[in-house]
């Protein structure tokens, strides 16, 4: 699974000219399931988003998760964060996990954060989002797991 998380003062995700979802101060997490992703590796990617320290404390650091600084998540579905570019200009989404398997896969990850106490708003599966936000900072992570990702960090 590959994560990009930012940290927000608003986001939102619209479809068709319609607003789907938005969250005030939170973070915006775009993700992608990759073939072989289990469900070991959403647990661990659940956890992180739960408990990544990127807001800041009474002193200015960075020291606290989501939860503690009362914000919520907005977690949509990007497969073309998959995109391989090693070879050519054209991206190569042959890493992603097909439709039929990201899906429930996402659906579960969502549930996941929602066991982790976060409050979870999402975009919609498979459909042409328009994705605003407010970046704060801006601060953004990149967070990878998975089998791809222990392959890639042997060879």
């Amino acid at each position: 699974m590959i994560l990009v998380i930012q940290r927000v003062k608003s986001a939102f995700v619209s479809v068709g000219g319609k607003e789907v979802s938005r969250i005030g101060k939170g973070l915006l997490v775009l993700g992608a399931v990759e073939k072989g992703d289990t469900s070991a590796e959403l647990e661990w990617c659940a956890r992180k988003v739960a408990d990544i320290r990127i807001f800041p404390d009474e002193e200015d650091k960075m020291n606290k998760s989501v939860k503690d600084a009362g914000g919520e998540v907005l977690a949509v579905s990007q497969f073309t964060l998959v995109g391989n570019l090693r070879k050519g200009t054209r991206p190569s989404f042959s890493d992603a996990a097909p439709p039929e398997v990201a899906k429930p896969m996402f659906d579960d990850f969502v549930k996941m954060m929602e066991k982790e106490g976060l409050k979870v708003s999402t975009g919609v599966f498979q459909a042409m989002m328009d994705v605003g936000l407010v970046n704060d900072g801006p601060v953004t992570i990149i967070l990878r797991r998975g089998q791809k990702e222990d392959r890639d960090a042997e060879g």
